[in-house]
């Protein structure tokens, strides 16, 4: 199903984001008459970052960062979040949640248990899980919630974590990529990626590509499974070099987050084309939560968390607030057999002018499944 992005993204986002907009899955790259001679910055990333100069490699991804985030946070003031619709209730669904224990995805799980989901938390915190599955019983009287290990820093944990799903027989209608971190110091996941790439995204990469049989077999031409994946504004300002794709030559903590968030939406948008083209009855979104007061900043500055101690009580979302829209793009009947879209606040909105580019969306696919020894085809 074509859809056409209800808006045109953040307000802090068209002032630096030139081309034009496509429906929601259509993903054509954009023509250069549509540019203004002005390269988006993932493009900018992708053939020049490697020329620049290691002050400047480090300065403009943490420039652009912070000015994206406060450009958002101001933007909440006058749009901080959405109502959520009346939703079905989804007794006899199965949902998986990475991240689930706290923030965003704690909350996530707390409604789609509400609505009588059988919720499955995926996280490497194992004291943390089981402490929110209590939570969420207790709350919602839904003894159907449940927590199982898997480390996405981890590929041996990811295939683990699918083995056991598999060993419970049961089916799978919604998968919530949430799990994250930002801004941490320079270090590698125990199979030597980068961590915001191998986290963020290249273990949810292999999470929904092992899952994807589950997804397929349990959607319906009337009841659509989910891939629901979630990136942020930072992609806007992300930048995605092919030759570095590890953040090894100079390594900005603001500049790997951004790139593992861009990687993200590219996935998505791929990812949808493929289950469109073999009917598969699954869709695939990506969601904006905002800027949300969660333990994610807990890698920050000083200066920043004094920044955000001042003003997140007037600026930033609650997790709550920040989980309306993947819990939206979850269940609501609106987007039933809809996907390959950008959701802001509910709202389709438009990504990265680099996000819609097929032959940047089909080469990191491409390096993804070599890296995790995954078939290209999904």
């Amino acid at each position: 199903m074509l859809v056409e992005p209800g808006g045109s993204g953040h307000t802090g986002c068209r002032l630096l984001l030139t081309g034009c907009v496509g429906p929601c899955q259509d993903m054509r790259p954009c023509p250069p008459s549509c540019s203004n001679g002005v390269s988006p910055l993932g493009v900018t990333g992708l053939l020049g970052s490697r020329t620049m100069n290691p002050l400047r490699r480090l300065l403009l991804p943490l420039l652009r960062v912070y000015y994206m985030g406060m450009r958002v946070a101001l933007e909440q003031l006058l749009r901080r979040a959405f109502t959520l619709p009346d939703l079905p209730m989804q007794h006899g669904r199965v949902a998986i949640i990475t991240g689930g224990s706290k923030g965003i995805g704690y909350c996530t799980a707390l409604h789609l248990a509400k609505l009588g989901m059988h919720v499955i938390i995926a996280g490497n915190h194992e004291s943390e899980g089981i402490d929110a599955v209590r939570q969420i019983q207790r709350c919602t009287q839904n003894t159907r919630v449940e927590f199982l290990c898997c480390d996405l820093t981890s590929m041996k944990s990811i295939r683990k974590f699918v083995q056991n799903f598999e060993a419970k027989n049961l089916d799978l209608h919604v998968l919530v990529n949430n799990a994250g971190v930002m801004l941490v110091s320079e270090r590698r996941t125990q199979d030597g990626f980068e961590e915001h790439f191998g986290l963020n995204y290249l273990g949810h990469f292999l999470l929904t590509n092992l899952l994807l049989k589950y997804l397929k077999r349990s959607g319906a031409c009337d009841n659509y499974a989910r891939v629901v994946t979630v990136s942020s504004a930072t992609h806007y300002v992300g930048e995605l070099n092919f030759d570095d794709l590890q953040s090894s030559c100079c390594y900005s903590p603001h500049g790997a987050y951004a790139q593992s968030k861009l990687a993200l939406v590219l996935f998505s948008y791929y990812l949808q084309n493929q289950l469109m083209t073999d009917g598969s009855h699954v869709t695939a979104n990506v969601v904006d939560p905002g800027v949300v007061n969660t333990d994610l900043y807990m890698n920050v500055n000083w200066a920043g968390r004094i920044v955000k101690w001042l003003t997140a009580w007037l600026l930033f979302k609650t997790p709550e607030e920040g989980a309306a829209t993947s819990i939206y793009a979850s269940v609501s009947s609106d987007l039933e057999g809809v996907g390959g879209c950008y959701l802001y606040n509910g709202q389709k909105e438009k990504s990265a002018d680099i996000s819609y580019n097929e032959d940047f969306q089909k080469r990191l696919w491409t390096e993804s499944s070599q890296m995790t020894g995954m078939p290209i085809s999904a």
